[in-house]
């Protein structure tokens, strides 16, 4: 059921970012060509791995779960950040997500790894009551943030 990417498989990812651009509501923000993601993922230095779910009856892929490494100066060890988890909506409720995530604490295990860490958008109360039946709690007192676009370009300028 669960597998790890491939090449070949970059046009089922693309598809499934896409599909989650529109779940999270921001179409227009799911923009890696697919030589971005070959790269990012399959070139010389990898900057993320993709886990893939399977249908086991058709075979089709039915979601994913892209992450990469972390590093906790507390801990002093690695540890995994996921970005994107996604089941297709006609998929859900069949053990996709949860084999996805046992398969990335699996890995933290297996390395000695000693957080699997991920956002969760604050309105998605079925990802959070998934999260949190599986023992996953949010991290009360912190806040994201994030520097994008012209804000990233002007501070970048001003190291001028």
């Amino acid at each position: 059921m669960i597998r790890t990417a491939a090449p070949a498989d970059i046009p089922d990812i693309q598809a499934l970012i896409r599909e989650l651009a529109e779940y999270e509501k921001a179409p227009n923000e799911a923009r890696a060509t697919d030589e971005q993601l070959h790269e990012a993922l399959f070139g010389e230095r990898p900057a993320a791995h993709v886990h893939l779910a399977t249908d086991d009856e058709t075979g089709e892929t039915v979601g994913f779960a892209a992450w990469f490494l972390s590093f906790s100066t507390w801990r002093g060890v690695q540890g995994i950040y996921m970005v994107d988890l996604y089941v297709r909506t006609t998929a859900r409720g069949r053990g996709h997500g949860r084999a996805l995530l046992t398969e990335l604490a699996r890995i933290c295990a297996e390395r000695g790894y000693e957080r699997l860490e991920w956002s969760v958008l604050d309105w998605n109360r079925p990802a959070v009551g998934f999260y949190e039946s599986l023992g996953a709690r949010p991290q009360e007192g912190w806040t994201v943030y994030r520097l994008t676009d012209d804000a990233l370009a002007e501070l970048a300028k001003s190291a001028d």
